[in-house]
């Protein structure tokens, strides 16, 4: 195996020489923990501690599995002690040594977190948020996380990120036993298994991580949404986030998307916070990224598409017809719309999470037409 190992504090170069063999091992002091506990720093895949000199867990243990939860700990101790044990189980160690050992078996430890840690590929990451409250966006995500986990199931999750009270699970038909706040109170416990514990298995499709009944600290702190979101990313094909507006803790999110949809409708007030959010989105993570889709179109309404862009400033990257009945059918079954994909919003849903993942064309938007730019622009 061709992991990279790194040995803490160890006083001789006996576990350094057990491993050289199979991995690619450097060695370095107990104070290097404190460095690897920084944010920014960057530990190796798997961090093999030597305690026998020691009385006690080094504190960094914990703060590292915090600031990097998809580094694999083993930790060497001179004997099984339970209140060390219990310490290390509860900063997110899962792998205790204890002498004496036999090259064998540290080797299953290291071969067990490789199994368990997450890849060293990210997968892609699409983020949903809304111009203002009601414009449907959880309908958009959900639809494009149901696309995107067609192709291979088990492939795509998506997270409710709203801090309490989202509705993801009811419109995938699901009562979840976990939620983000398990996840974001957990970080240091992250693994492949304990995510995989807490996400639901849909009935159809995406796996769901969902939003809890109610706001926590936990879900309101950066730096522990970005260490799930990563995760994740490192853990499945595809990662969909329905995101809430306008919480500041969640740009940690926006900022490993690899694109950012921002949901509109053809109203006034939809429109101009869509432009206010698309323009900040942009500034903060550029152009590129970010895109201004059009929810519940109407070709024949008094705001056209032309207006829609001159208002925003840009293209609009797609329009999903107007189909209330049918939205509000698929969201009391809890079966979203993509399932059956028999009419035009469903092709749509589909065609869009397609083109953001590269497996086919974006649809064309809708038909151009003049009117009430000065009314959405303040311009006469």
């Amino acid at each position: 195996m061709s992991i990279n190992v790194a040995v803490i504090g160890s006083a001789n170069k006996e576990i350094e020489d057990l491993l050289r063999s199979h991995a690619i091992v450097n060695s370095a002091a107990s104070s290097e923990l404190l460095r690897l506990a920084q944010p920014g720093s960057k530990p190796p895949r798997i961090l093999v501690v030597d305690i026998r000199q020691r009385p006690e867990l080094p504190p960094a243990v914990a703060l590292i599995k915090k600031e990097h939860p998809t580094v694999g700990i083993i930790i060497i101790a001179a004997k099984t002690d339970p209140t060390q044990m219990l310490a290390a189980m509860r900063a997110g160690v899962t792998e205790w040594l204890a002498e004496p050992f036999a090259a064998k078996d540290l080797l299953a430890a290291i071969e067990r977190l490789a199994g368990t840690t997450s890849s060293t590929t990210l997968g892609e990451v699409f983020a949903v948020v809304g111009a203002k409250g009601g414009v449907g966006t959880t309908t958009v995500a959900v639809n494009i996380a149901t696309t995107l986990s067609a192709a291979s199931k088990g492939s795509t999750l998506l997270i409710d990120l709203h801090p309490g009270g989202g509705d993801a699970a009811l419109f995938l038909g699901t009562t979840p036993g976990f939620t983000l706040a398990d996840a974001l109170e957990n970080t240091h416990r992250l693994d492949q298994a304990y995510l995989k514990g807490l996400v639901a298995k849909t009935p159809n499709g995406p796996d769901l991580l969902a939003s809890p009944d109610r706001i926590t600290p936990a879900s309101q702190d950066p730096r522990r949404i970005r260490a799930v979101v990563e995760f994740a990313a490192h853990t499945y094909r595809f990662v969909v986030l329905d995101l809430p507006r306008s919480d500041a803790s969640v740009d940690e999110a926006f900022a490993l998307a690899s694109s950012i949809t921002v949901v509109a409708t053809q109203e006034l007030a939809a429109i101009r916070s869509g432009a206010r959010v698309a323009a900040r989105l942009r500034q903060k993570f550029g152009t590129d990224r970010v895109r201004i889709v059009v929810n519940r179109y109407d070709r024949g309404a008094e705001i056209g598409s032309a207006d829609l862009e001159r208002a925003v400033g840009s293209r609009i990257g797609h329009t999903f017809p107007s189909n209330y009945r049918l939205a509000i059918d698929a969201l009391n079954k809890g079966r979203p719309l993509v399932i059956d994909n028999h009419n035009k919003l469903a092709s749509s849903f589909a065609a869009y999470a397609k083109s953001l993942s590269g497996a086919g064309t974006e649809a064309t938007p809708a038909d151009r037409s003049a009117g009430l730019l000065g009314r959405l622009t303040g311009r006469r």
